[in-house]
């Protein structure tokens, strides 16, 4: 797969049409009638994807329009989790916040595929090359609630090896780019060194086509301060010692310093570049900026662009904006190099 110096891409989510669901940071309520859900999630699937085209993405997703939740869609398709009766856990993302989750009350098994007819649809309808998002071990584990496991590293490698089957028949299904969302993996760096960076390559066995673990803080907005007293170099070394070919990482909203990517090596960095939250859209200049001091520690040939995080919690309207300045950085920038 060849790509162009600082390829575009997103980070997977994209807004859904309001005639497909209300989307919440969690879960999604779909609104069409379960009879016509195939077809919904169809049309949605193609309109996003000729959105990303006309909008000049070099790597394209399916935009996730049917995925209920970031953990929902995995993990409902496995032995051993219980998605349906939901139970409070306290202490979320390495913070005391009540949140309702699925439970792990059983071994975790691969029951059935989640999302390899939703990569193999997409792939049919698109000639770019495409990314699909699957939730890693660590984060597994932080959104759900354990009843069943007494070793936590069991638990990670039992996930890993459903997700490996998974991530096998997405390669198969004709998928160009994988990406694991470990958000997990910056807030628990003594649990990466413990057991997440053997869980994340036990995800990877038999995997060929580039893969990306992104090392996520969670999504802007929420009343909450930034999560950014967690730090990359804390956890880079580590994941150097994996397979994954690269990192997605977030700096369109943070004050980090790009220098401390240069532990990444010759490895992909899909680089944060536009805040995903409810702001307005930057300047060309200003992202042009953020990037060529991120240029000044990587090849921009390993360097791919992205907004910090998925789109779906903000208007299409202004995702489009934001895509369309950092389409517009990218070119001007591979112009200058």
């Amino acid at each position: 797969m060849q790509l162009a110096p600082l390829a575009t891409t997103s980070i997977g989510s994209f807004p859904r049409p309001q005639w497909l669901a209300k989307t919440s940071v969690t879960r999604a309520a779909f609104v069409v009638p379960p009879e016509n859900m195939q077809e919904a999630c169809d049309d949605a699937t193609i309109l996003v994807l000729r959105h990303q085209e006309n909008l000049g993405l070099d790597v394209v997703t399916d935009g996730e329009q049917r995925r209920e939740g970031f953990i929902f869609h995995i993990a409902g398709q496995w032995n051993g989790v219980d998605t349906q009766n939901l139970a409070m856990k306290e202490r979320y993302r390495n913070r005391i916040m009540n949140q309702m989750v699925p439970r792990i009350v059983g071994k975790i098994t691969r029951r059935a595929p989640a999302a390899v007819e939703d990569a193999r649809f997409a792939k049919a309808h698109t000639d770019r090359p495409l990314k699909i998002q699957v939730p890693g071990p660590m984060t597994v584990i932080d959104s759900t609630l354990n009843e069943f496991y007494d070793d936590e590293a069991e638990m990670a490698l039992d996930i890993a090896a459903a997700l490996n089957q998974e991530l096998l028949d997405i390669q198969a299904a004709g998928c160009n780019v994988i990406q694991i969302d470990e958000p997990a993996m910056t807030r628990y760096h003594d649990k990466v060194r413990d057991y997440g960076a053997r869980a994340l390559d036990r995800c990877l066995q038999g995997i060929t086509v580039p893969t990306l673990v992104h090392l996520c803080y969670g999504y802007p907005g929420l009343g909450r301060p930034l999560q950014h007293e967690y730090k990359y170099n804390g956890i880079l070394p580590e994941l150097m010692k994996t397979k994954i070919s690269g990192f997605t990482v977030e700096f369109g909203r943070s004050q980090f310093d790009p220098q401390v990517l240069k532990a990444c090596g010759d490895r992909i960095v899909m680089f944060g570049c536009i805040d995903p939250g409810n702001s307005p859209a930057p300047s060309m200049d200003s992202v042009k900026r953020r990037v060529a001091g991120v240029l000044e520690h990587l090849s921009p040939t390993q360097v791919w662009l992205a907004p910090d995080c998925g789109l779906m919690t903000i208007s299409r309207e202004l995702a489009t904006q934001k895509l369309k300045v950092m389409v517009e950085a990218a070119r001007a920038l591979r112009k200058e190099i």
